[in-house]
């Protein structure tokens, strides 16, 4: 069982209780009317690879639409609603000037400003020009941002033995491309948070040795490629989230010996102490406002889910969450207005979401394996989550999913790279 790092195993011991009796519902399939888009492409001064690419390019284009797939649906020849016309002018080597267009053929009043794009062919950024056009022709249709250029930060033991077991932090695109190793500590990393900018990333690193173990925390910059200590108080600092404008981050502290939540000025390194109780309080998610904040408590005797604001006192804090055996991971979703996380149900985790005020508890993933770290995308439309599948006695694997917000999983992301834990999807 994987729990949310070390940290956690502080209160699986106080999960003695049963669980309470709730009405879970689960989210079915629903016929839902869908929108044609027609690809229609063409291309100019394109040969040998460079063809070759803009295939890839169109392909990559029309995969990003696929998780759209309960709103539209993808083609490139017949009627349509949107007909989308792609044009690629060969400009320079490795370089297309790209036309997109498009027509609702439903609604010819509706005018779509028509857009020119330079992409690149060159390897190493051929799938960001793609997955580029594919965020004008959504954004053009819906006026609306995409999935599309947003990244998933992830933790893999890629590289592990059983005798050096390693976990580092990786980044990829929103569909499992482009992955990138980001740290290179040769030692466990736990818990990453990206920052509202998406410039930044939290984590946690565990070092030591059996008898004596310390979880330092730690900030990568994305654009220098290095990290920096935070914080290495003795014991936990972990769980650490971004506050809005990221400024602040809360964390996850135990030095004064049992496991609280503080607010820390990331300029100055002080500390502000956020809940204060004899049971361990961990794990913190913060809405977009800022005034709200989830985070698990071993209050009842078994890891709930709370919610406080975090810039008050102990009398703001209230349960939520009252299903399974105990709970991890709770995420807020970008409007704030629902959490998801992972229970402890049937022998392993699934996935479930909840409003911000207890209400409304949907059951997401069921009989899939053992679900848990949710995170949803930028749009709020899905969830990436980890799910361990068990091959066989001795052998079980573990990917990163995506799912939509109503619990209906689109595929895996990850394949043969590891046991894949943890992701957070950019903001």
């Amino acid at each position: 069982m994987k729990l949310l790092g070390i940290f956690f195993s502080l209160l699986i011991s106080l999960s003695l209780f049963a669980q309470s009796d709730l009405s879970i519902v689960a989210v079915g399939d629903a016929n839902i009317a869908k929108d044609k888009i027609v690809f229609k492409y063409s291309a100019n001064g394109a040969a040998g690879s460079d063809a070759s690419s803009l295939r890839s390019i169109q392909q990559i284009i029309e995969n990003d639409f696929s998780y759209y797939s309960d709103k539209f649906e993808i083609g490139r020849t017949g009627n349509g609603r949107y007909q989308v016309s792609i044009t690629f002018v060969k400009t320079a080597s490795m370089t297309f000037q790209t036309r997109v267009d498009i027509k609702d053929s439903l609604n010819p009043s509706n005018i779509i400003p028509s857009e020119t794009l330079n992409i690149t062919t060159l390897k190493a950024k051929l799938r960001t020009s793609a997955h580029e056009v594919a965020d004008k022709v959504y954004s053009s249709i819906t006026r609306k941002k995409s999935i599309f250029l947003s990244k998933i930060i992830f933790v893999s033991d890629r590289g592990s033995t059983k005798r050096r077991p390693i976990k580092e932090l990786y980044q990829m695109d929103f569909d499992g491309g482009n992955i990138f190793q980001l740290t290179r500590h040769r030692g466990t990393v736990i818990s990453p948070a990206i920052s509202y900018s998406g410039k930044k990333v939290l984590y946690s690193l565990i070092t030591g040795g059996k008898t004596k173990r310390n979880v330092n925390l730690y900030v990568y910059d994305l654009a220098t490629g290095k990290s920096s200590l935070i914080s290495k108080r003795g014991g936990i600092n972990s769980g650490a989230v971004f506050m809005p404008g990221d400024r602040e981050i809360l964390l996850t502290l135990s030095h004064k010996g049992n496991a609280e939540i503080y607010a820390m000025n990331l300029s100055s390194k002080s500390l502000r102490q956020v809940t204060k109780h004899y049971t361990p309080d961990v794990d913190p998610s913060i809405n977009f406002t800022g005034d709200k904040m989830a985070f698990l408590s071993a209050r009842p005797g078994k890891p709930m889910i709370y919610i406080a604001d975090p810039r008050g006192t102990e009398r703001s804090v209230k349960r939520v969450s009252f299903v399974g055996q105990f709970n991890a991971t709770p995420r807020f979703s970008p409007d704030g207005r629902e959490i998801a996380f992972s229970s402890w149900l049937d022998n392993r985790f699934d996935i479930f979401r909840i409003d911000h005020d207890g209400g409304n508890l949907v059951r997401l993933t069921k009989d899939f394996g053992s679900n848990e770290d949710p995170t949803y995308s930028n749009d709020g439309q899905f969830i990436a989550f980890s799910s361990q599948r068990v091959i066989s006695r001795s052998k079980a694997v573990q990917n990163i999913y995506i799912m939509t917000r109503e619990g209906r999983i689109l595929k895996s992301i990850t394949n043969n790279f590891g046991n894949c834990i943890t992701p957070r999807w950019s903001k």
